[in-house]
């Protein structure tokens, strides 16, 4: 089971009450996070779990290739700071803290996103992988042979997500496997992210032509040579976005090689690591209830 961890303590700030029973900063994020991997534990028994990190919520080899990638994200006056709510912003290093002394992994790798660590890792697992977000770019890693579907949370949460599937894939975007919808998404684009898309070029059109073309660079060389299957409208909108088009790729497709530690250990912990310094979280940050609920999921 793979994490999109800030997909989830994002969804747990804005989703659960803030408070802090008495503690120096609000633990909203830190108790629904901690909730959700003990849900996520109960109901699906992983043996293996991988918290995945943004080392880099904004790598250069992006924006180098298309320089509005999360712009509008950027804090206002600086250059690499993403804007984050205030009162969040402190408790994602106790979030930290709280895994390293349960005991349970988190990887990240400089200079990529947690997209990038969860693709690496997906397409290097020997067994059937679950990965859990609230973000649709992950779909592009659904891959039916090789046991690799999304539980959509955006939603119904960690506790009704939606299983994304190649046959689901298919069912709401018409494109049937999880390349396919990389390369609609790279057509469609995604404001969230700062991608403009082909002007013109909506959803419906996109799995259209990524259907008939089988993937994005079929479909350019098709259109290059004059292909009759484009009608004279698309036409002109895909030759308009052609520098576009030549960069988004490298943008949209998560990495499936980024460099990872030797030595992180993935397996769900047997025993916490670190039970004084579990300790100290509880009583500082007052979050004894959800860590309770987390250690009766593992076992600990």
């Amino acid at each position: 089971m793979l994490l999109d961890s800030a997909s989830l303590y994002f969804r747990a700030f804005f989703g659960v009450p803030a408070r802090s029973d008495g503690a120096p900063i609000p633990t909203n994020a830190i108790r629904g996070f901690t909730d959700m991997i003990a849900t996520l534990i109960n109901d699906h028994q992983p043996s293996d779990l991988v918290a995945c990190w943004d080392n880099d919520w904004r790598p250069a080899f992006r924006v180098a290739a298309i320089p509005s990638y999360k712009a509008h994200r950027l804090t206002p006056g600086s250059a690499v700071q993403e804007e984050s709510p205030e009162d969040l912003t402190p408790q994602v290093p106790v979030i930290v803290d709280l895994l390293a002394a349960v005991g349970l992994c988190r990887v990240g790798s400089d200079g990529y996103e947690a997209d990038d660590v969860i693709g690496t890792l997906a397409v290097g697992a020997t067994g059937p992988v679950d990965i859990v977000t609230g973000d649709r770019d992950l779909f592009q890693l659904v891959d039916d042979a090789a046991g690799v579907r999304v539980l959509y949370t955006a939603k119904g949460g960690v506790r009704a997500p939606d299983v994304i599937d190649q046959a689901a894939l298919f069912e709401r975007y018409g494109v049937r496997t999880g390349a396919q919808y990389a390369d609609l998404a790279t057509l469609r684009g995604d404001t969230s992210d700062g991608l403009p898309g082909v002007a013109g070029v909506g959803e419906k059109t996109a799995a259209t032509l990524i259907g008939r073309y089988g993937d994005l660079a079929t479909l350019r060389a098709a259109l290059a040579e004059g292909d009759a299957g484009f009608t004279p409208s698309q036409r002109s909108k895909l030759a308009a976005a052609s520098d576009y088009l030549d960069a988004a790729p490298a943008v949209v497709q998560v990495a499936r090689d980024a460099p990872l530690p030797a030595d992180f250990d993935p397996s769900l912990p047997t025993a916490v690591a670190d039970p004084v310094a579990l300790t100290a979280l509880i009583d500082t940050y007052r979050v004894g209830n959800p860590v309770s609920r987390l250690r009766t999921a593992l076992g600990i």
